[in-house]
Formats: C-alpha cells, sequence, structure tokens
C-alpha cells in the first residue's frame, strides 16, 4: 500500500454532497463525529437527555479495551484514505470495494510490505465494528470479502511468530540482578506477581490495592496466609487468579509483593508506579505497561538468557507475553488448572502458550492398537 497520508488519516470524514449554481455536484469533506450514541431525531433534546447521551457514549467506550479501539479508529483511518485515494465512499459498506482494499493489503501496487494476514484480519474485524457504530452491516460473509480473504490466507498465511518463554530458572536469575532500593523491589514483585499469576502487563500495572479504589482499576489484591487472590478485570470479563506463597522468601511473589508496599509505604490505589529518580519515594502515577517489557529486555541482556548470540538479538525474543507463557510452559500440572488461571476459553488456546510440554503425553498411535 502507498504510504498513508497522516494529515489525511487523522480525521475520518464523511461525503457531503451539494449542487453549484451550474448544476454540478460539490463534494465536501466533513469530519465524522466520534459519538456513536444519539436519539432518535423524534425526540426533543434536552439537558438530562444530553447528559445520558454522554454517559452512554462512555459505556459504548468501555464496550472494547481502550487497546482495541484505538486499534480500530486506526483501521477505519487507513481505510478512509485508502477511499480517498481511490475515489471510493468509505460510508458504504459495498464487498466489492473492501475485497480490494484486502487485496491492496496483501499485494500492494507499490514498493511497500505486504500486512501480515493476522493484520488484514484485524483490519477487516475494525471496519465491520466502525461500520456497526454507524448503523451500517458490512456482510463478511460476501464472495468478494470471503473468498478473497480466503485465498489471502492460503497463499500468505505463515505460522505465528511466538515470543520465548521465561522458564523459573530464568526468574531466577532476573531477579537476582536487581538492586535492593525501591525500584528494584518493584520490579521484583512485577516479575513474580506477573510469572505466578500468568497475568498480561496491562493486567498487572492496573491492580489496585483493593477493590474500587480508583476509576481506572482493573484489579485488586486479597491478601491470606496461605497466599493471596488477585481479582483481575481481562479481556473476557473479571477471574480471581489464585498465587500460592513460594518456597523460599527470596522467590516468593507474595513475599516480594509485602516486601514493595512495606517500603513504598503504598496503602492505597495503585500498587505498580514509578519510583522518584533518586529511589527514595513513588510517585502517585500508575505505572505504564510499557514498562515491563523495558524490565524484561533489559534482564535477558544483562544475565543472557535465551537464544541468539548478540544481546539485541536475544532481546527481541521476549517480550511482555513472555511471562504468561513462561508459567503455561514451566506449570507441571493438569492443563485444565494452567487453562482457568489463564483465563482461557479453550484448552487448544492454552497449548499455544506452552512451549515446553509433552506433546506426547497422550498416544493416540498406541492407543489405536499400533
Amino acid at each position: 500500500m502507498p504510504p498513508e497520508n497522516k494529515d489525511q488519516a487523522s480525521n475520518p470524514v464523511d461525503a457531503k454532497h451539494s449542487i453549484d449554481n451550474n448544476g454540478n455536484e460539490r463534494t465536501h469533506d466533513v469530519v465524522i463525529s466520534e459519538n456513536v450514541i444519539s436519539v432518535p431525531n423524534s425526540v426533543a433534546g434536552s439537558g438530562s437527555l444530553d447528559r445520558l447521551i454522554e454517559t452512554a457514549q462512555g459505556y459504548a467506550e468501555k464496550s472494547t479495551s481502550e487497546n482495541t479501539n484505538l486499534a480500530y479508529k486506526k483501521d477505519w483511518e487507513y481505510f478512509c484514505s485508502w477511499c480517498r485515494r481511490r475515489g471510493a465512499d468509505h460510508l458504504e459498506p459495498d464487498p466489492q470495494v473492501i475485497g480490494l482494499y484486502i487485496t491492496e493489503l496483501a499485494s500492494p501496487q507499490d514498493a511497500s510490505p505486504p500486512l501480515a494476514v493476522s493484520t488484514i484480519e484485524r483490519r477487516l474485524s475494525g471496519l465491520s465494528w466502525n461500520f456497526k457504530q454507524r448503523g451500517l452491516v458490512l456482510d463478511r460473509q460476501d464472495r468478494h470479502i470471503s473468498t478473497v480473504l480466503a485465498g489471502i490466507q492460503r497463499e500468505h498465511a505463515r505460522p505465528p511468530k511466538q515470543k520465548e518463554a521465561l522458564l523459573a530458572e530464568d526468574i531466577i536469575k532476573m531477579i537476582s540482578i536487581l538492586p535492593f532500593d525501591l525500584r528494584g523491589m518493584r520490579d521484583k514483585a512485577i516479575l513474580l506477581i506477573g510469572y505466578a499469576g500468568g497475568l498480561r502487563r496491562s493486567e498487572i500495572v492496573g491492580l489496585d490495592i483493593g477493590k474500587d479504589q480508583t476509576e481506572d482499576s482493573g484489579g485488586w489484591i486479597d491478601t491470606f496466609e496461605d497466599g493471596a487472590v488477585i481479582w483481575v478485570k481481562g479481556k473476557t470479563g473479571w477471574r480471581d487468579v489464585e498465587i500460592g506463597r513460594g518456597s523460599t522468601d527470596a522467590t516468593c511473589p507474595i513475599h516480594a509483593l509485602e516486601q514493595w508496599l512495606h517500603y513504598s509505604k503504598i496503602i492505597h490505589g495503585p500498587i505498580f508506579r514509578a519510583v522518584t529518580r533518586d529511589h527514595s519515594s513513588v510517585k502517585a502515577d500508575r505505572l505504564n505497561d510499557k514498562h515491563i517489557s523495558r524490565l524484561i529486555k533489559k534482564c535477558v541482556a544483562e544475565t543472557g538468557i535465551g537464544p541468539g548470540k548478540g544481546d539485541a538479538e536475544r532481546v527481541l525474543c521476549f517480550s511482555g507475553h513472555s511471562l504468561r507463557a513462561g508459567l503455561a510452559s514451566s506449570a507441571e500440572v493438569d492443563e485444565r488448572y494452567v487453562q482457568r488461571h489463564l483465563g482461557h476459553a479453550s484448552a487448544e488456546m492454552t497449548r499455544q502458550y506452552q512451549r515446553r510440554r509433552d506433546r506426547f503425553r497422550v498416544n493416540l498411535t498406541k492407543a489405536a492398537g499400533l
């Protein structure tokens, strides 16, 4: 695809038509309103209705995660830009046009690289969602879309590139190099809680001390003598994650968390926060989830764990998801317990996370009599 024009793509537009004095049709660009919730034209507006609309709009925005909303917004902007360059109506969910759009995503007419199949599928989902918000329906089963997408999947699909899992021995090496100061204690608690809980980056930094303490809370922790229960608001809703105490204080996630909270003097609100430059105190702001990726990559580089010869090559093999994959790969328990712990809807999804598992534990060849 040709490079996107940032100025054009920043504001999706509606096409508004008018007739000039010579009888020619003119097209004007009008910025699309971000608010997709409204009342019928037959209902008279009022201050109370406006407040309800604003509240309803807030609920609508929370129907999908913030990252998904941002991705879908970008998907719509790219599509609008493409339609402008091709002279197509972006507000018409025409399967023929969209079939051509995804074709160009897979086989650009210029020298730009093609998008991955997973990205094209996400772009298509983003378009469906955006059309739906505008009261329009995109028929993804139409042959102009379904057959083209099936061909793209058959021609260009590749096995997913998975990040390396951080195993227990890796986590122990990583926490061993952390300093015994506020920043080090915080990062140790992040690594151990994230690993033992099989948590996503956003789930880790979204935790509060207790329930309903902040508006942007993604969960909280209840601590007990034998462990802790983490209540997490994940992709599929709320779930509880049980983390037992470790065999030693040095590697115990609960002990690390208690140490961090004790020395940081945090008693309310976000658990994981930024630390001042002199490491003497913590700030009020919740830590950004990108810190977890940076922390993992930094520890990988310093400890030398992972495949590859150079630090740059090894660092690229790991991400925040390596904690989640590490628990799934290391826990020697029944698969169904791992599935519940991670909040997966299917065992197949859990198996995708298990980088190191006994693939032949169930031997159907022998079971069939061979």
